[in-house]
């Protein structure tokens, strides 16, 4: 094999080949299918948004590099069973997107309509009847894999399209304290296992509700609410281990004390 021109993406695409190729190929990659390469694509698509979240260019840089390999694994796969090939994938986006831009690609009169709010779903409407996919709900097509925080924002959108949403926050939060005095109570009487996984499942899809109203993405601020855990709890580590300490070694009021201490210093006080 020739060293492929790494600028290109026919070199990915060359590289992905020979990977998956039966005479000496890689045989991790050989033994892999579409199923248990979806994980890592999941993976990869959260590991760019964590080095944008970072500010990471040199990272995002890296693992936009992952996640195309991710395209083009699948892409290969499909080519080995005739089904499509990454050619293929590009010109679908390609036609989909000037499909869904007609006051940028399309005609004058299109053109100068302008951008219609709504206009994107009608066409991704119109797309779908041609396909001959029937929807009996709006809520059909929101993906079953995406984050359950996400899935439930994407889920109360649709349903507020057509009414079903409280008109303001002061309601959502009702609603929410109304969520918790039902898990307390469930507590409270040693719910089992599936009642408090309903219960507690019914608070988070509030909880999101909450944040969709405030417009504020849950995914989001759930990560950024695990980091200043992380942050936080690494300081109590490093302090404990200034006294040779670890935290196992330490009690909770000790810690606790280390964390409020962490929580000042970055606040300045």
């Amino acid at each position: 094999m020739t060293t492929p021109d790494a600028g290109k993406i026919d070199a990915l695409l060359e590289i992905m080949a020979r990977l998956r190729d039966p005479d000496g190929g890689c045989p991790w990659d050989l033994e892999q299918s579409y199923a248990t390469i979806a994980p890592y694509t999941i993976e990869e698509a959260y590991e760019v948004a964590d080095a944008i979240e970072q500010g990471d260019m040199e990272g995002l840089k890296d693992e936009l590099g992952d996640l195309l390999l991710q395209v083009v694994f699948h892409a290969q796969m499909a080519k080995e069973d005739g089904t499509f090939d990454f050619a293929d994938v590009v010109r679908a986006i390609c036609e989909k997107m000037i499909r869904r831009h007609p006051h940028v690609f399309g005609n004058e009169e299109q053109r100068d309509a302008g951008a219609v709010k709504g206009r994107w779903e009608e066409i991704k409407a119109e797309e779908k009847a041609a396909k001959g996919t029937v929807s009996t709900s709006i809520l059909d097509d929101v993906p079953h894999a995406l984050p359950a925080l996400s899935r439930a924002v994407k889920l109360q959108n649709r349903a507020a399209r057509v009414g079903f949403d409280w008109p303001d926050t002061s309601q959502v939060i009702d609603k929410l304290n109304e969520e918790m005095l039902e898990l307390s109570a469930e507590v409270a009487k040693g719910g089992d296992a599936d009642r408090l996984e309903d219960e507690i499942g019914d608070l988070l899809f509030v909880y999101a509700n909450l944040a969709r109203h405030l417009k504020v993405d849950p995914e989001a601020a759930l990560r950024r609410a695990n980091a200043k855990f992380r942050r936080r709890f690494g300081r109590i580590e490093e302090k404990l281990a200034a006294e040779g300490r670890k935290p196992e070694q330490s009690t909770l009021e000790e810690m606790d004390a280390l964390w409020n201490e962490a929580k000042r210093e970055e606040r300045g006080g």
